[in-house]
């Protein structure tokens, strides 16, 4: 396939460190100059995108695609083009899958559909136990050189001598444990958050310790171990300050929180299935905690847990809907309108949580530099709409977020010189 040339013109730049005015010139999939520039032949493709921002391609580590086995949700294909309509360009599909990724064997069935159908850069996670069923486990060592990582995510290792020997086998292979923290045993069969709002409505809840409680066990394991580690969707306040504690104190420890956790708590809950997520929203207090741990860097990332069911499936209510929203095509306007427009954050921080710090810790991305792969996504800033999910290119359709007034449109993204997604 021949790479076309474009220049893009009239664009600010925004990446961690600062924003500036410029033009982008890319040749051979690459990034060939950043500066004032005009066209260099008359084969360059010129976009005009005056006022426009263009950021580094979003990573995020934290996706369920949901094939194979549960296509009727999401496939490669539809996930991958609503991550490139929500900007972003590297995204991490987490095991819960059919068959899971627990032995090479298995994991080739969703290469094969990933190297088929994918639009943006997927990295998939290997299962730390067979059927992520945290009894035997996988086998770690043969899925390696294909996997960006280890994770049940859906379920949290139980048996604390099997954790203890997935963290000491991934520490030998060089690879991070990606851990759900919950404590089975605290659930009781809750299905929201343990707070005013389910006291008040009847609802069974979720408390808190059944998050922190398996992060402070494995928190133990980590100082055994010396494993990588790094927690999923923290959503109390309690996780945030034993996080803060194991990094002053020099443990190999990152983790993410999600975008409906820093915008919404439980006092925002409705009687729909598109309230319900694992980990629930929690208390005002834990949104104050996360919002302050990204300030000071206990929290390093935002992932946003894409989780896609059938709209069946999310039409029973709180209680009997089941678990997981949306949120790669929202995430970012979401974000940017109540975080950075709200004031609790400036832009360029923003695009390090949503882009340097986990390329920084999972080693994937691109920066925005001369020679550097020409991956990344372009938004006007200056658009605002309603959040309309019938508009979703995700087959998911639930989001705490629907009918919300947000700022910023993805006009563009590009993957290696190839625009796979365009306003």
């Amino acid at each position: 396939m021949k790479l076309v040339k474009y220049l893009l013109s009239g664009l600010m730049i925004c990446t961690a460190d600062n924003v500036r005015r410029a033009d982008v010139f890319i040749n051979q999939g690459r990034i060939a100059a950043i500066s004032p520039l005009s066209p260099v032949d008359s084969d360059t493709t010129v976009i005009q995108l005056e006022g426009c921002y263009l950021f580094p391609g979003f990573v995020d580590v934290h996706v369920h695609l949901r094939e194979p086995g549960f296509s009727y949700k999401e496939t490669v294909e539809t996930g991958t083009r609503a991550a490139a309509r929500g900007g972003f360009t590297s995204i991490c599909t987490m095991p819960n899958l059919k068959p899971a990724p627990d032995s090479r064997e298995h994991l080739q069935e969703q290469l094969d559909l990933l190297l088929a159908n994918a639009l943006v850069h997927v990295y998939p996670y290997g299962t730390i136990s067979v059927g992520e069923q945290g009894r035997e486990l996988s086998d770690l060592e043969g899925m390696a050189p294909d996997v960006i990582a280890f994770s049940d995510d859906g379920r949290g290792v139980q048996e604390d001598a099997k954790m203890e020997e997935a963290m000491l086998r991934a520490k030998a292979l060089g690879k991070l444990i990606v851990a759900h923290c919950e404590d089975e045993r605290l659930l009781h069969a809750g299905y929201i958050h343990d707070g005013d709002y389910a006291k008040a409505h009847g609802h069974k809840g979720i408390c808190s310790e059944s998050e922190w409680g398996q992060v402070k066990r494995d928190l133990d394991l980590v100082r055994k171990t010396g494993c990588a580690y790094h927690v999923c969707h923290v959503s109390t306040k309690e996780s945030v300050a034993l996080i803060r504690e194991a990094k002053k104190e020099g443990l190999d420890v990152t983790c993410e929180t999600a975008p409906h956790y820093l915008v919404l708590t439980d006092a925002d809950l409705q009687e729909d299935g598109r309230f319900k997520m694992n980990p629930p929203l929690r208390g005002v207090e834990d949104r104050a905690a996360l919002r302050e741990g990204l300030l000071d860097g206990t929290v390093d990332m935002i992932a946003t847990d894409h989780a896609p069911h059938s709209e069946e499936e999310k039409s029973r209510g709180l209680q009997g809907s089941f678990m997981g929203v949306v949120g790669l095509e929202t995430a970012f306007p979401v974000l940017y309108t109540h975080l950075v427009k709200g004031g609790v954050c400036s832009l360029e921080q923003l695009v390090s949580w949503m882009h340097h710090k986990p390329m920084q810790r999972f080693g994937i991305g691109s920066p925005i530099e001369v020679g550097a792969p020409a991956t990344f996504t372009i938004f006007d800033l200056e658009r605002n709409y309603v959040i309309d999910p019938d508009e979703f290119q995700s087959k998911g359709r639930s989001t705490p977020f629907a009918g919300e007034a947000v700022w910023g449109v993805c006009k563009m993204t590009m993957v290696d010189g190839t625009i796979v997604w365009e306003d």
